[in-house]
């Protein structure tokens, strides 16, 4: 029994899916249309960067979006090979929209405009400088609530991605992240800032929750094919009211990975298939479960070696 996985912010590079453009006439049109709906050159942001542009949040969601439903339209397309029989889809943050969409809860253009407005939306909604995200390595999740409880007086900071066993992400004012550093390094607890300009999936994204909620409200969600396992409660969704929600709240809130892969494994699942650029939630799902079999589809010959 295998679930399908989308990959979030953090997945992007320059050129990610040019094989796939260059080989599918209708992965070219794909790519037109993005840049028609979004009135920026998308396509060429992605195929020929610079770096910087493409790691702008407002480009970075609907590009890695579009790289992920490309490539899942391939599979379907041109290798005849029906994803749809998955048990559940998922999303890492920004990657629940392409597993709504490839699932036909949401269509491909709607996708993408919202994505272009959550990306804006997010970025937006804390001053530049002003705060970030510190990645926690080694150390469980029960752990860093402690530490984080215990000082509460001292900074305010939020868990932002249980990732994996091991692998924790916080978000808050820089310098805020800067004494929570201080106390995880007595504690011999590594940690490291990582290179986002805002701090996502905590209480600082209030501005961004409330366009989004706006957003979102004028937004016809579809009955889709797959189940789907949602950031905030790791556990399925069974209406559109409660997905729509559930969107809203995924911007504060914590992205509940390792408890979905856990569910998900709980529930039957013993493959998991990634779909999109980079190979980053394959390394999270290993570190969770090392019995379950992972594959990463990145480019044509990954396809051909899909077995279901």
């Amino acid at each position: 029994m295998f679930s399908v996985i989308f990959p979030g912010q953090g997945s992007q590079s320059v050129a990610m899916g040019k094989e796939f453009y260059e080989n599918y006439d209708f992965v070219r049109s794909l790519f037109k249309e993005a840049d028609e709906v979004l009135n920026i050159p998308l396509s060429k942001i992605i195929l020929e960067g610079p770096k910087e542009e493409l790691d702008l949040t407002a480009n970075t969601q609907p590009a890695i979006f579009l790289i992920s439903y490309s490539i899942f339209q391939v599979i379907k397309k041109e290798f005849n090979i029906d994803l749809n029989k998955a048990k559940f889809f998922a999303g890492h943050s920004l990657g629940e929209y392409s597993a709504f969409a490839c699932a036909g809860y949401l269509d491909f253009q709607d996708t993408i405009k919202i994505l272009k407005i959550r990306g804006n939306a997010m970025q937006n909604s804390v001053p530049k400088g002003e705060g970030g995200m510190t990645a926690v390595l080694g150390a469980k999740v029960e752990e860093i609530e402690n530490i984080l409880k215990e000082n509460q007086n001292n900074f305010f900071v939020e868990i932002a991605n249980d990732n994996s066993d091991g692998q924790i992400v916080i978000s808050g004012k820089n310098q805020d992240l800067e004494k929570l550093s201080l106390v995880l390094k007595e504690k011999k607890i590594k940690n490291i800032k990582l290179p986002v300009s805002a701090p996502f999936h905590c209480s600082l994204m209030n501005k961004a929750t409330e366009i989004m909620k706006d957003e979102l409200s004028k937004l016809k969600f579809k009955k889709g094919i797959n189940p789907l396992i949602s950031n905030i409660t790791a556990d399925e969704i069974f209406s559109a009211d409660e997905l729509k929600n559930l969107l809203i709240k995924q911007i504060e809130n914590r992205v509940r990975w390792r408890e979905s892969i856990v569910n998900m494994v709980n529930k039957g699942v013993n493959q998991f298939i990634e779909i999109g650029p980079g190979k980053v939630l394959s390394g999270l799902v290993k570190r969770i479960n090392k019995d379950v079999e992972i594959r990463s589809i990145n480019n044509i010959e990954e396809i051909k070696n899909i077995k279901i």
